[in-house]
């Protein structure tokens, strides 16, 4: 390519939001150029949901998303919703099936919804930088000039898709970070987030050899609650309630864990008033006989259901349904499925994503600051933030 090719819209990153953007200004006639530094083509979606990409989540809203600035999301949402994207995924012929909580799969492999993206932007004529690495961006009038390893590309507008922190083993950067910073808005300091929480030397002593051992439980922390699994790894917690609720702790709250969240313990404990049963067997019942022994002797509790009075049956019950767990950090960037934080919201249009102060620079997918639950939410903020940047360029 030559020094001097121009383009109407420079994406830089072809992930979910990014392919999503570069297929919407395509379609409209905007001269598109998607610029990807990575040797594979949509290595996120292809590892997701166990390969079979959780694509979006039929629920999905403004409460299922954590932000500094919460209302944001709310304009791109409401005009693309999982809807919309059902629609294009039904127009190629994809199957899929629904799991719990309204998340959506492919039946067979997540390549499905990255050939559908690139076929998406093909109709739109979008040409294809890959790999190939960005070295720089400048200003140009109203435009910019994108420096990459095939040359220099000017625009008109210029979006960055580049994606979060998460999995830096298939090519994750702060380089859209490094942009913003550039151009003068600011960041939301980021973390991980999805990601299992590691135990403190002291309760992995006690409770690194459960690994594998799962817990129906509710887990709450800073205002977040969630309901359903907990794992139990050879390093800490995981399971789908532990990525939930990792996106609001905040380093320093314990976790609050209701081991038995649909159990009446009182009325459990009344009914074995007389039993010479040991507490820790008897938990057994009701949990993962490992973990109940392991529990009771942590909490000092192995004892006869007979020997404990009523104060003490209250501070046990207290316990089963208020488990303070202190983590002492998370697994990091290689073992989250997204990053929180990123490019400050307030400094962006939440109709167009465009940078308010910086006229034709536009963010969007992971790299901004929102950050959805579980459960396809992310994907779904990459379609509409996508579409909403794809349909103003």
């Amino acid at each position: 390519m030559n020094r001097d090719a121009h383009f109407d819209v420079v994406v830089i990153g072809a992930g979910a939001a990014g392919m999503m953007c570069a297929a919407q200004a395509g379609q409209r006639g905007r001269r598109t150029l998607l610029i990807e530094h990575y040797h594979l083509l949509g290595e996120k979606i292809r590892i997701s949901g166990g390969g079979r990409c959780n694509f979006t989540n039929r629920g999905a809203g403004p409460a299922h998303y954590l932000s500094q600035n919460p209302d944001f999301c709310r304009s791109a949402l409401a005009r693309y919703t999982p809807a919309h994207f059902v629609r294009m995924v039904d127009a190629h012929g994809i199957a899929y099936h629904e799991k719990k909580l309204g998340q959506l799969f492919c039946d067979d492999s997540a390549h499905a919804i990255i050939t559908m993206l690139k076929a998406e932007c093909d109709r739109g004529n979008v040409q294809w930088w890959m790999p190939c690495p960005v070295n720089g961006i400048s200003r140009d009038g109203d435009g910019f000039v994108v420096a990459t390893a095939r040359g220099g590309v000017r625009c008109a507008s210029l979006v960055v898709a580049t994606g979060g922190l998460t999995v830096p083993k298939i090519g994750a950067t702060p380089f859209g970070y490094r942009i913003a910073e550039q151009f003068g808005l600011p960041i939301v300091p980021p973390r991980p987030a999805l990601v299992p929480l590691a135990f403190a030397p002291e309760a992995l002593a006690r409770y690194g050899d459960l690994s594998g051992v799962s817990v129906d439980a509710l887990v709450s922390c800073n205002g977040g609650r969630f309901r359903e699994n907990l794992l139990f790894t050879h390093r800490g917690l995981s399971g789908p309630a532990i990525l939930q609720i990792s996106s609001y702790w905040d380093g320093r709250t314990p976790l609050a864990i209701d081991l038995l969240p649909d159990t009446d313990v009182d009325a459990w404990f009344a009914s074995r008033a007389t039993s010479t049963a040991r507490l820790d067997n008897a938990l057994a019942d009701l949990l993962p006989r490992r973990f109940a022994q392991q529990w009771c002797a942590a909490e000092n509790l192995a004892l006869p259901l007979s020997r404990l009075g009523p104060e003490h049956r209250r501070e046990v019950t207290a316990h089963l349904h208020a488990w303070h767990v202190q983590p002492s950090g998370t697994l990091g960037y290689n073992k989250a499925e997204v990053t929180l934080g990123g490019v400050d919201t307030r400094a962006l249009s939440s109709k167009t994503m465009a940078a308010l102060a910086v006229p034709n620079l536009y963010f969007i997918g992971e790299v901004v600051d929102v950050t959805g639950w579980l459960g396809g939410y992310n994907f779904q903020w990459a379609w509409a933030s996508g579409h909403a940047a794809g349909q103003a360029v």
